[in-house]
C-alpha cells in the first residue's frame, strides 16, 4: 500500500501511526512525493493522519510499478538525462586498463555520439588468476577522461565497502549481474545519493530484478535505471540469450528507464549491433556497450568489445532506429 501526503511531517505521523498500530511502513521522499509504504496487502483503517492518496498495488514492486505513477521518471546522469522520447547510449570499455586507452576511448566515442563513459575499475571475475581492475587508480582515470571529454562517467560498485570510493568519482553507479540481489549493497545504494544502473542478473526472473530496483527505492534513491543484459539459457550458441521480452514488459510495468547491454549477450563483436538494434525495437531508452581501441588485446572480455568504427556503425544504425520509432 502507498500514502500519499502533503508534507514530511504528515509523512514521518504516518509513518508512527501505522506503525503504532502493528505494521511495518517506511517512509521516502521520491520523485517529488511525500510518501508512506506499507507491505503489500496490508491495509490500516482508521487513520487520523490526512492523506492526499491511498493506492492499493496488485504487485509487490510498489514504488518502481506504473500502477500509481503513469509518468515515465526521468534520470540524470551528471548533465545528461535517460528517458522517454531520445536515445541514450553509454559506451567504453569493459576495464580501464591504461590512461591512453580510457583517454583514446573517450574522446572516440564521443565523437561518434556517445552520451556517457563506462569503464570497469573493480572487475568481477569467474577466475580469480585473472584481471580484476586498477581499483581507485581505474576511478581517477575515469575522472581524468570525464574533464577531457564532459562525459558523466559510470562504473561498476562490488563492495559496499567501496561504495564512499566510487561516490566520489563516479556520476553514476552500475550494479552488475552478480550482485543484482546483494540486498546489502542495494540498501546503502538507496542512501548513496547517486544514480544507479541495475543490471538483471543471468539468472534472475524479470519480477526479482524490478524487486532489486523496489530495494533501492524504498531506502531513499528513485534514480534507477534498469538494465537488460541476457540471461542464461539452455542455448550456448551465443553467451548469453538477450531477453527482449524483458525490456517490453519492464517498460509496461514500470515508470523506470530502461535500456540494454548488447555486448554480454552477445560475447562476440560480430553480433552486437543486431542485438542492440533488437533491444531499441524492443522499446528501450537506450543502450550500454563496451567499446575498446583495440579490443583482440584488451585485458577483459577481448571477444565482445567493439573497434571505434564498428561503434560508429551502431550509432548510426542506433539512431535510424530510434526515429523510426519517434525517439530524438
Amino acid at each position: 500500500m502507498l500514502y500519499v501526503v502533503d508534507s514530511r511531517e504528515l509523512g514521518k505521523a504516518l509513518k508512527e501511526e501505522i506503525e503504532s498500530k502493528g505494521v511495518p511502513a517506511w517512509y521516502v521522499e521520491l520523485w517529488g512525493h511525500y510518501i508512506v509504504v506499507t507491505p503489500p496487502n496490508s491495509k490500516v483503517n482508521g487513520l487520523k493522519t490526512p492523506v492526499r492518496a491511498a493506492v492499493e498495488l496488485k504487485t509487490d514492486y510498489q514504488l518502481v510499478s506504473r500502477q500509481w505513477k503513469r509518468d515515465p521518471t526521468p534520470v540524470k546522469i551528471g548533465d545528461r538525462e535517460i528517458g522517454e522520447g531520445r536515445l541514450f547510449i553509454i559506451a567504453g570499455p569493459c576495464s580501464v586498463e591504461t590512461e591512453e586507452q580510457i583517454l583514446t576511448t573517450a574522446k572516440a566515442v564521443k565523437e561518434a555520439g556517445a552520451d556517457a563513459l563506462r569503464g570497469g575499475a573493480f572487475k568481477p571475475r569467474t577466475s580469480p588468476y585473472t584481471f580484476q581492475g586498477l581499483g581507485e587508480r581505474g576511478l581517477i582515470l575515469l575522472a581524468k577522461a570525464r574533464e577531457a571529454t564532459g562525459l558523466p562517467i559510470t562504473t561498476e560498485l562490488m563492495d559496499p565497502e567501496d561504495l564512499p570510493l566510487v561516490v566520489k568519482y563516479a556520476d553514476a553507479i552500475q550494479v552488475g549481474a552478480r550482485n543484482m540481489q546483494n540486498f546489502t549493497l542495494l540498501k546503502k545504494l538507496g542512501r548513496a545519493g547517486k544514480p544507479v544502473l541495475l543490471k538483471r542478473g543471468f539468472g534472475n526472473t524479470i519480477d526479482e530484478w524490478l524487486l532489486a530496483a523496489e530495494y533501492i527505492a524504498l531506502h531513499g534513491n528513485g534514480d534507477v535505471v534498469l538494465v537488460e543484459r541476457g540471461i542464461r539459457t539452455f542455448d550456448r550458441t551465443l553467451r548469453f540469450t538477450l531477453d527482449v521480452g524483458a525490456i517490453a514488459y519492464a517498460k509496461q510495468h514500470t515508470h523506470l528507464p530502461v535500456i540494454g547491454d548488447p555486448s554480454h549477450p552477445a560475447g562476440d563483436r560480430r553480433f552486437v549491433i543486431p542485438l542492440a538494434l533488437a533491444i531499441l525495437a524492443a522499446g528501450a531508452d537506450g543502450l550500454i556497450v563496451e567499446v575498446h581501441p583495440d579490443p583482440d588485446n584488451a585485458w577483459s572480455d577481448a571477444k565482445q568489445q567493439l573497434t571505434f568504427e564498428q561503434f560508429k556503425e551502431l550509432v548510426e544504425k542506433a539512431r535510424a532506429v530510434a526515429r523510426a520509432l519517434g525517439r530524438v
